[in-house]
């Protein structure tokens, strides 16, 4: 059947037979949470068959028929599903609403690339069909995710759509938006319009690793309206995508201090001439340990707590990785307040960050997680990692009760070169090809039993220093995501016993797929020529990356 990600079982007719939709198959949703599922293949498939999908006349089952059901598939979780298709046509039962929607997914999937189409295809002759048979599936992990980093490049709020519908088409669950850095603020915050007004936009960029003389001239900026959040995370719970939020503290804060400039360390700095950042790499320039930063932080979570409810998405990211501690240490008043608050040195002023809002959050009914190096310090037993320097604070986490998010960056940053060849464009990183991608594994084989279990899953992480636009981003995510949806969905034997070469013959049906929706990606062969970009440095790394 060539599906991506593979079921956990699809039993195929013996016999090849298949059931034929007429012109005008009619689409039968039983009236137990089958409406937006209903809706949503009337929309999809009917734009790429011209089918309305009406409702069957009374008494008769219907071609396509919808139900939810909590016994659907015997206790595969409540993501599951089970397909049947025969000489009545096709059912599709989730055991929740959810699972009923993966199983549109697998439907789209089977119906062939061209049900991917926002038009029909024009000549006489066109028919649909499905293959008979049995599906019954549920995904290995219930975070099954991908971070898009926004503030390096902006993804105007047309990209996100088209982002969250090509993780649902791989029945990825979790879009993690980076939403705030050194390089620019991309969520507006009506309480203080400046870290949007100023913080928004920045006057050049760096053309390439920041090891390259180059400079893209061109001012560059954007921002999603609190609307336009509302609109995202409403269209991404109609495909059962969580979005979490990332608001990045107490480093990573350049944008927001050229803003406002007293969140900076002004005795240390000149703050107020300060402007948006307009390199890579980590900024010097971090927030105050101050009272009056944390009153100004708790305002704009107040707001974003608005904008992404809990029953759509409990956590929220506050980032607490890669704070430099140089103006710290040189600021009378940092050192003042390292004296007051009893804590241990400069790493101590970082990790008294992270515990206060760990626990206003959780005071709020909401989660936090964050990058792992909050670990250091002690967390609340709500707070959930992720785990990107290798596998070690993961395991670290899990083994302290914490639950974990695996997203190791030497396994699984797709903004990491996809070959070792001179063709990469502005390569960075390590070489993880669509096979290495492939075989990553989220649970280390040394946790404990109960350790595992607060492994909630994995997500894929595009960081966007060097991905400029919309094509580039789709060259570097895929086809390695739909390896990595393989990887978090189905239930894959160890790394080593995977079987590669049956993943590479279903992707020559899924490049189809990839086709028709548009999808700039990674040709099998290397770059096409207009995908390259010679003479931009990067920064590879050489040798394999280290097995931690």
């Amino acid at each position: 059947m060539d599906l991506i990600p593979a079921p956990r079982t699809a039993v195929p007719d013996e016999g090849g037979r298949r059931f034929a939709l007429g012109p005008a198959p009619t689409l039968a949703a039983a009236a137990d949470g089958t409406g937006p599922v209903a809706r949503w293949l009337r929309r999809e498939i009917g734009a790429a068959t011209g089918w309305d999908l009406p409702a069957p006349a009374p008494g008769t089952p219907g071609d396509v028929r919808l139900r939810v059901d909590p016994d659907a598939t015997g206790g595969l979780g409540p993501e599951s599903y089970r397909i049947e298709v025969g000489p009545d046509g096709a059912g599709l039962t989730g055991q929740t609403a959810a699972g009923l929607f993966w199983a549109a997914q697998t439907l789209r999937q089977l119906l062939g690339p061209d049900a991917y189409r926002r038009a029909p295809l024009p000549g006489p002759g066109r028919t649909w069909s499905l293959p008979y048979g049995t599906v019954v599936d549920g995904p290995r992990f219930g975070w099954r995710g991908m971070m898009l980093d926004v503030a390096r490049h902006f993804t105007p709020k047309d990209g996100v759509l088209r982002q969250i519908d090509l993780l649902a088409a791989h029945k990825l669950n979790v879009l993690h938006l980076h939403l705030t850095d050194d390089q620019g603020w991309r969520i507006e915050i009506r309480s203080r319009p400046r870290l949007t007004g100023v913080g928004g936009w920045r006057a050049r960029s760096r053309w390439g690793h920041r090891a390259s003389p180059l400079w893209n001239e061109t001012p560059h900026g954007g921002f999603y309206t609190q609307d336009d959040i509302r609109e995202i995370v409403a269209y991404a719970a109609e495909r059962h995508v969580r979005v979490v939020p990332e608001i990045e503290l107490p480093g990573h804060s350049q944008a927001a201090v050229a803003a406002y400039p007293e969140l900076g360390n002004t005795d240390v700095v000149d703050t107020a001439a300060l402007g948006v950042w307009e390199d890579w790499g980590i900024s010097e320039n971090v927030l105050a340990p101050t009272e009056a930063v944390l009153r100004f932080y708790e305002g704009v979570l107040e707001e974003v707590l608005e904008l992404f409810p809990a029953e759509v998405s409990p956590f929220v990211h506050i980032g607490g990785d890669e704070c430099p501690k140089a103006q710290w240490k040189a600021s009378a008043a940092a050192q003042a307040r390292i004296r007051e608050l009893g804590v241990d040195g400069e790493d101590g002023l970082q990790s008294w960050f992270v515990r206060h809002f760990d626990r206003w959050l959780a005071d709020r009914g909401r989660r936090l997680i964050g990058w792992d190096e909050i670990l250091e310090g002690g967390l609340a037993p709500g707070a959930a990692v992720s785990s990107w320097r290798g596998y070690a604070g993961g395991t670290a986490a899990a083994e302290a009760g914490h639950d974990v998010v695996m997203c190791p960056e030497q396994q699984v940053y797709l903004d990491h070169r996809q070959a070792d060849g001179p063709d990469e464009p502005v390569p960075i990183g390590y070489v993880r090809s669509l096979e290495d991608v492939y075989r990553f594994e989220p649970v280390p084989p040394k946790l404990s039993p109960e350790a595992a279990a607060h492994v909630l899953g994995a997500q894929a992480n595009m960081w966007t220093e060097v991905v400029e636009d919309r094509s580039r981003l789709d060259y570097q995510v895929f086809p390695r995501l739909a390896a990595f949806a393989e990887v978090v969905w189905s239930r894959l034997p160890g790394p080593a016993e995977r079987d590669y070469a049956d993943f590479e013959a279903r992707m020559t049906s899924h490049y189809r797929r990839l086709d028709v929706l548009g999808v700039d990606y990674r040709p099998p062969g290397g770059p096409l020529a207009r995908q390259r970009r010679p003479g931009v440095l990067g920064r590879p790394l050489e040798g394999p990356p280290p097995n931690v």
